[in-house]
């Protein structure tokens, strides 16, 4: 198959809407399809999406809410529940970064990731750089491992 010698198959390309030629062309003979009158009938309207038709913009009423919750020095929670840490062996340091590695959570670097302890839980394994639900702390304990 060559791409450059496709045939044009039927219907594949519909001719342009002509607007604005006359009463008869049943495609709005005097407006254009743009209504009557106002703002946006005129040539060369230009309305930003923001604009609300002169009253004081959102953005100016609530200047307070501008960016809130956008700063990289809040971070948000990425939660992990100890029924998906399934596939560690006994004794292995668990880290944020070898949870990425292993694809349990995505990796981003404004994350704070907390396990809670939900599901069964019975290896004995360390952790090391999270957050903890109370949880989360007894079954690891209980199982033998270390939280820290």
């Amino acid at each position: 198959m060559n791409l450059s010698n496709l045939p044009k198959l039927k219907g594949s390309r519909r001719s342009a809407k002509r607007v604005g030629r006359g009463i008869g062309s049943g495609k709005g003979g005097h407006t254009s399809g743009r209504g009557n009158k106002g703002q946006k009938a005129r040539s060369g309207h230009n309305i930003p999406s923001f604009f609300e038709g002169g009253q004081i913009a959102i953005i100016k009423r609530m200047p307070q809410k501008r960016g809130k919750g956008n700063s990289p020095v809040s971070k948000k929670v990425t939660t992990i529940n100890l029924k998906s840490l399934k596939g560690f062996k006994a004794g292995e340091t668990i880290t944020p970064s070898t949870l990425v590695k292993k694809s349990v959570i995505r990796a981003n670097k404004y994350f704070k990731p907390k396990i809670l302890g939900d599901g069964e839980f019975s290896e004995k394994l360390n952790f090391r750089g999270f957050l903890y639900s109370k949880s989360a702390l007894a079954k690891i304990t209980k199982a033998g491992g270390t939280a820290t």
